[in-house]
């Protein structure tokens, strides 16, 4: 099988939002994948050059979705450093390697724009998420903490 990735477009987001809650940590926060919001939302994304909302594509079909973020910083002699987050893989693809290929290219793209460090967070109940980013070489280094508004 055969995965390529490109940049998201506006006819996607409601794929996109369907992938993000089907996942039982997720669901309960997402919504009407019709709804405006998220084109709003989306549009923001795509008008922003330092946002990449990517989705992964087998076969002419998405399969897969993660935002890139590029954030400058002091740090580490002013590297930039790559965040990755809203990952998911659709159901119908999980174990057949599509999350693999996608931190792959997240990781290489990463590297294209000079980036010091990739980045990424995953919710603590999803152990299976730990074990998979150890195998790619993510170390748990860090605590980390949200606040919701």
């Amino acid at each position: 099988m055969s995965v390529i990735f490109r940049p998201a477009r506006r006819e996607d987001v409601p794929l996109i939002v369907a992938m993000l809650a089907d996942d039982p940590i997720a669901a309960a926060r997402e919504g009407d994948p019709s709804d405006q919001v998220y084109l709003v939302a989306f549009e923001a994304i795509d008008a922003d050059p330092r946002q990449e909302l990517v989705v992964a594509e087998a076969d002419g079909e998405v399969v897969g979705t993660m935002q890139l973020t590029f954030v400058p910083g002091l740090s580490r002699k002013g590297g930039e450093r790559a965040l990755i987050e809203a990952v998911r893989v659709s159901a119908s693809m999980r174990g057949r390697g599509v999350g693999r290929a996608m931190m792959e290219w997240a990781v290489d793209r990463a590297r294209e724009r000079g980036c010091r460090m990739v980045q990424l967070t995953t919710d603590k109940a999803r152990a299976d998420a730990h074990r998979f980013y150890a195998s790619l070489g993510f170390v748990d280094s860090h605590v980390g903490f949200k606040l919701a508004l």
